[in-house]
């Protein structure tokens, strides 16, 4: 029996003209997640996308895990592919669902009928595919209302397919059809939350990490490296900047008053990811903040950091609570790594009362007493990359 996988688009569907180039690109993200299970052929018509196995030995359930998390995908299930005749579609459903259709004991059969030049209609087609269904699995009843299982047929322009129902997809919009951007990535929960979330709004992201050796241990970066690597089951290949940031955070400490230690910080790792995320052809910068969540990102305090990039600067989560983020971070999978005791730069130096309503007239002629330029040069210059792929 011929078994195939349909991708059903969703979002994409509303692209008018673009809608080609979208699934163009989804196509392509799928061919790539799909490239450690086997080979595949693809094809597209009426907003679905068929995965067709060009091997006989290929798992599908692996297949199908894969897909889950690729963006761009509404819901996708597997299906039984047969011809577009009445009594080889009621045999087929028998066959192919033989295990789930034993298992239950009320069913309904759903038609959808996008070849409107086959001869039933759609109650038509699900009456004689359930009655065959009784006939055939005398443990079963029709229960339109609330079925144990749902038959679902769909007749379509290549074949007709039956299946199970569908498993909900991660939505969204391909990655990289929105172009790319740059994602200050720390070892905490939020900022991998951030950047799987711009993903999903058709983003591709690149890492920047800033590390801070004595003061942070291999251990920290090794962590910050396990959260990418988890990301990439959702965003596909990253490549991550670790930034040497020991140097600007010990000036800051000897230089700078104490309550405007993160304020000073905050505003060089905006100023040094500017000039690797134009570098990379980057349009904009993530972060992780949320609104209030610590006194570096209150209202004016992120105006403040913000000010000093002409980039714009994307908070995906600026509206969330904490629950909030860890449930999404804990669907990426990524919350027990954050959660791991190794200390990220932004906890260097933390001052005793931070600055919660600063000034940018202030921050300004605090600066004047450090290097800002040769410092962020040297920041630049140091960043050293490194690409993680999706295992």
């Amino acid at each position: 029996m011929n078994e195939i996988i349909l991708i059903k688009n969703g979002e994409i569907a509303l692209k008018g003209l673009n809608r080609g180039n979208f699934e163009d690109m989804l196509i392509k993200n799928c061919k790539r997640r799909l490239r450690r299970v086997g080979s595949f052929k693809f094809s597209k018509a009426q907003s679905t996308i068929y995965v067709t196995p060009a091997q006989e030995d290929i798992d599908l359930d692996e297949a199908m895990d894969c897909l889950s998390t690729v963006y761009g995908i509404a819901a996708l299930c597997r299906s039984a592919v047969c011809e577009k005749d009445m009594q080889v579609i009621c045999t087929t459903a028998a066959e192919y669902l033989a295990d789930q259709l034993s298992a239950v004991k009320t069913f309904k059969v759903e038609t959808k009928r996008s070849d409107k030049r086959f001869p039933l209609p759609s109650p038509q087609i699900s009456a004689e595919v359930g009655g065959y269904l009784l006939s055939k699995f005398h443990n079963l009843k029709v229960d339109v209302h609330n079925p144990d299982l749902i038959v679902t047929v769909e007749v379509r322009d290549f074949g007709a397919y039956v299946h199970a129902g569908q498993t909900p997809g991660a939505g969204g919009i391909p990655v990289g059809s929105g172009g790319r951007a740059a994602l200050l990535i720390s070892g905490g929960i939020d900022s991998p939350v951030a950047g799987c979330m711009m993903a999903k709004r058709g983003l591709e992201v690149i890492g920047i990490h800033f590390a801070s050796p004595p003061y942070t241990s291999d251990r920290a970066l090794y962590k910050v490296e396990q959260l990418v690597q988890k990301m990439t089951r959702w965003c596909g290949r990253i490549y991550m900047y670790v930034v040497p940031f020991t140097k600007i955070q010990e000036e800051i400490r000897d230089k700078v008053p104490e309550d405007y230690f993160t304020l000073v910080m905050r505003r060089f790792m905006m100023r040094i990811s500017e000039k690797i995320a134009l570098r990379e052809n980057c349009g904009a910068l993530i972060t992780g903040e949320s609104l209030g969540q610590v006194a570096s990102q209150t209202m004016q305090a992120l105006g403040c950091t913000d000010i000093v990039t002409t980039l714009p600067v994307l908070r995906p989560v600026i509206g969330m609570d904490k629950e909030e983020i860890v449930a999404f971070s804990r669907k990426i999978d990524t919350f027990e790594i954050s959660i791991q005791p190794y200390e990220d730069c932004c906890t260097v130096f933390t001052p005793a009362h931070p600055k919660t309503k600063p000034k940018v007239a202030d921050l300004e002629e605090i600066e004047k007493a450090l290097d800002m330029e040769g410092l962020i040069r040297e920041a630049v210059e140091g960043a050293e990359g490194k690409v993680f792929h999706q295992n």
